[in-house]
């Protein structure tokens, strides 16, 4: 089953796709992490990527389909997880018409709702481990009192710089303005589903799963 998680900055998508590769064997997808993983591959399609990159050009929507034409040709477990794509309508368009090619089709569009004040104040209070990346908060799941990370025991935590009212305030105004069109696209397409974004983690993960289930 392949799924799209959408979502504003902070509203959970990563900790949730985590949960999905563990629990349902699925493989994340992550532009940045394929770009990077791209990059040093040593591909024909990796060395184009590279010299983007190097020139600090963006890269174009063709090699970010073709990065995940090459995740649809290998095996796949689970399903895959699109997580920061698409962000656009014609990204949404060309990864239609990609599954579409290979035969295959979305099982599902979750859209994770959240309030945004209440999703500032969450993110102010984020931490992340600075050696495996998960995530912390101290307001709803907090860094245990052994000051150790629960996944991989590490100490140091670190805060994203951009984790305060007035960043999170104008990365949301760009979601709204680029990436919340698609939610009236999946509508549209009788695929979207909605979930209540800041409920506690566990809980957010068993609406998930009933969506997937059914």
């Amino acid at each position: 089953m392949n799924i799209i998680l959408l979502g504003p900055p902070g509203a959970g998508k990563g900790t949730q796709a985590r949960r999905l590769v563990e629990g349902r064997d699925m493989i994340q997808l992550s532009t940045g992490d394929m770009l990077r993983e791209a990059k040093s591959s040593g591909t024909e399609m990796g060395e184009r990527v590279a010299k983007i990159m190097d020139r600090g050009e963006l890269v174009t929507d063709e090699i970010v389909i073709g990065l995940i034409e090459e995740k649809l040709n290998d095996d796949r477990k689970g399903g895959l997880i699109f997580d920061g794509f698409p962000r656009t309508l014609a990204q949404a368009d060309a990864l239609a018409e990609l599954l579409a090619r290979h035969g295959e089709d979305l099982g599902a569009v979750i859209e994770m709702q959240v309030d945004d004040d209440a999703l500032v104040k969450r993110i102010v209070a984020r931490s992340v481990c600075a050696n495996c990346g998960e995530v912390y908060n101290d307001i709803t799941k907090p860094v245990p009192e052994s000051g150790e990370c629960t996944q991989c025991g590490a100490t140091e935590f670190t805060r994203r710089g951009d984790d305060n009212e007035e960043s999170l305030k104008q990365r949301l105004l760009e979601y709204y303005k680029k990436t919340s069109p698609l939610i009236g696209y999946y509508y549209a397409k009788n695929e979207l589903d909605r979930i209540d974004g800041l409920a506690d983690i566990d809980e957010v993960g068993e609406q998930i799963d009933r969506i997937l289930d059914r």
